[in-house]
Parts: C-alpha cells; structure tokens; sequence
C-alpha cells in the first residue's frame, strides 16, 4: 500500500472520464463476493480503522477496483466499487464494526437516515458522524468549486466513530468526473487544508476556499452573512460595475460574478437568513442550509472588493492521478506508490478466503497491472 496519508486529512480527488453503462449483474454479484472477502480480511487483521485508511487512499482504492474487475480509467469505478461494498460488507455489519452508507443520487440523498440507522445498530452517537458526511459535502460542492456537480457519496464509519467518505462530482459539460476522499481520523477543522493529496488528471483553476492563503476571505464572508445584506450587496456590486471602466477582472466563466448576483431575491433571502443565525466562522456559515455555491462565490467575491481580501483560485490537486495503461495514458504517476498498492492487494487475496476461479482471475488482474504501461 502507499505511505499513510495523514491523519485528519481529505486524501485526495481523482479526475477520470465519464463512461455510460453500468456493470453487468453477472459481475456486479461477483465483485461484491471478492470485496467482502478482501475487505473481511483486512478488517480481521488491522481493524476497521485500517480499511478506512486504505478507502481513502486513491492509488489503493483505483487498484482495489483493478481487483475486483472494472475498467481502470473509467468513474463509474467510484460507484460501483462504493456499491460492492456496501452490498458486500451489509451482512457482517454488527460482526466487522463497519457500516457504508449512501451512494449514487437517491442512495446518497438516505445517507442521514442510513447513518442514524447503523449507528444505533453499532451502539454509536449518529449527529458527529451525519456532521462530517454533511460537510464534506458541502465542502466539495461549495467550497471548492471546480465544476463538479456531487451526485455520489459514500460514508464509512466503525464502531469507534472513525469515519471515511468516498464521493464523486459530475461536470457534464466537460465530460469528467472528480473523486474526493476523504479520512476522518484527527480532523478538527473543514475549511483550511484538509487534505494531504489531491489527484486529477489535470489541473484547473477553481474557486478553493479552504486554501490557506484564503483565511482572510473566509473570516470576512462569515463577518458579511452576519451584517445586513441591504447595504453591503449594493455596495459589492456597485465596486464590481466600476470594475468595468477601470479594469478588467478575469475570473474562469463557471465562476463569472455579475452585479445582477448580488441583487437577487433568493440570495438575499438566505442572507438573511444566514444573520439570523449569525455564523460565528466560515465553516458554521457552510453548514447552514441554503448556503451553497453561489452564496460561497458572492460572499468570496464581496469580501475581496470591499476588504481586498483576496480569495484562491488553486486547483487542490498535487499530482496526477492514473497507474499508466498499456497504452501509457494519460501518463505515469506514483509507480513506486502503486506497486505497494499491488503488492498488499496481492498478499490480502492470497490471504482471502475465496473460491479458486475468483482468486486466479484477481490475481491475473492484478499481473496485468504490474506489467509496465
């Protein structure tokens, strides 16, 4: 496997192209048998708290799906992967001390109930954990905007509260996915830097509130919600039209800001119901209902050109993500990191108890993706 990511961190985003279809029931059932069996041997020998931490690995959770029999390259490896699991593991939930929640669209959309049900069942605390499920969310749709739209979400917690999510974004403008992963063992803060790898196929300028040099603009737009919108908003808006005579302000088009976005009715409504509340940080203003996308962008930008407190347009994403096909592409990253992945998945199925036909094709699987690309 690779080295540990961190503790408390968001371990990292994959970009991977949209493919159609979805797996065949024949495989969908066998890769739910090999994933309960590679998952009830790691749970047996390191715990639950030990598999959460290979989830929320990429290169390990790519490799994991290489495994178990889906196409590398393709995002529905996220949902599919997720699916398998849940389905797999939903039997020995009370045994393993591990539960997986949600899923794609409406699946992802029963994570709470899913959550408040298994927690009961595992004799834990369910708001701390819909907590970190809801603002991870949140953080991924709003706080960080790359233009990935979250339509699958996938929450992972044990018995002793540790917690993982594994979700996905669409843009389906550009035809890509992004996967976030995301650990939960020693967070203490969701909105600066909470990840310690970030992968994508490539890099793109986003709107990334949680950056630390974005401090300031944070403070300032939880300072904005709990002032009266009348006066501020007019103002904002005022300053951004006389941009136009005095300079040109370049922003990416997903994350345009017209005047016109500062005098409409719904984002005065939820600024003021955001005073109501009187958000005493950023991280309370993202968890209160309503507040979204458009009112993080607003409030981001009004911060900058009524303070001058800069926001972050940097892409959260370290380094590239894909093991390299036999075809080389996209291009090689981590190989080093990726043998280890092999070397461990390949120990963990030998280790497994499963039938023999499914043990040779997983580890032919996983010799195709030994061979270099």
């Amino acid at each position: 496997m690779t080295g540990t990511i961190g503790p408390g961190r968001r371990t990292g985003t994959a970009e991977l192209p949209l493919h159609g279809g979805r797996a065949p029931l024949w495989l969908a059932r066998r890769m739910a048998r090999l994933a309960r069996a590679i998952g009830v041997h790691i749970i047996q020998e390191g715990g639950p708290e030990e598999f959460l931490r290979r989830l929320s690995d990429p290169f390990w959770f790519q490799a994991f799906g290489c495994v178990l029999g889906f196409d590398w390259h393709s995002s529905g490896v996220t949902t599919t992967v997720c699916g398998a699991l849940k389905e797999g593991l939903a039997p020995a939930r009370g045994e393993l001390g591990l539960a997986v929640c949600g899923g794609k669209g409406a699946r992802g959309r029963r994570t709470p109930d899913e959550i408040d049900s298994f927690a009961s069942q595992l004799a834990l605390a369910s708001a701390p954990l819909a907590y970190a499920s809801r603002m991870a969310a949140k953080v991924d749709s709003s706080a960080v905007q790359s233009g990935h739209a979250i339509y699958h979400h996938s929450f992972f917690f044990a018995r002793s509260g540790a917690w993982a999510v594994v979700q996905q974004g669409m843009n389906a403008e550009a035809g890509t996915a992004r996967r976030y992963h995301w650990l939960g063992e020693g967070v203490r803060c969701f909105v600066e830097e909470p990840h310690a790898a970030v992968c994508a196929d490539s890099r793109e300028e986003v709107l990334n509130m949680v950056a630390r040099e974005a401090a300031g603009a944070r403070k300032r737009s939880a300072e904005l919600a709990r002032l009266d919108p009348g006066g501020w908003v007019a103002e904002a808006a005022s300053r951004l039209r006389a941009l136009g005579s005095e300079r040109r302000l370049v922003m990416p088009e997903r994350h345009w800001i017209s005047p016109e976005d500062f005098s409409s009715a719904r984002l005065r409504r939820v600024l003021e119901v955001a005073r109501e509340r009187s958000p005493a940080g950023f991280e309370e203003l993202l968890g209160l209902p309503g507040v979204g996308a458009k009112t993080v962008r607003a409030l981001a930008l009004a911060s900058e050109l009524i303070y001058g407190e800069p926001v972050s347009f940097r892409d959260p994403a370290r380094f590239s993500f894909a093991h390299g096909g036999k075809d080389g592409h996209p291009f090689p990253v981590d190989r080093a990191a990726y043998d280890r992945t092999i070397a461990f998945l390949g120990e963990t199925v030998n280790k497994a108890r499963l039938a023999w036909t499914e043990k040779r094709d997983a580890l032919r699987r996983l010799a195709a993706l030994s061979r270099p690309g």
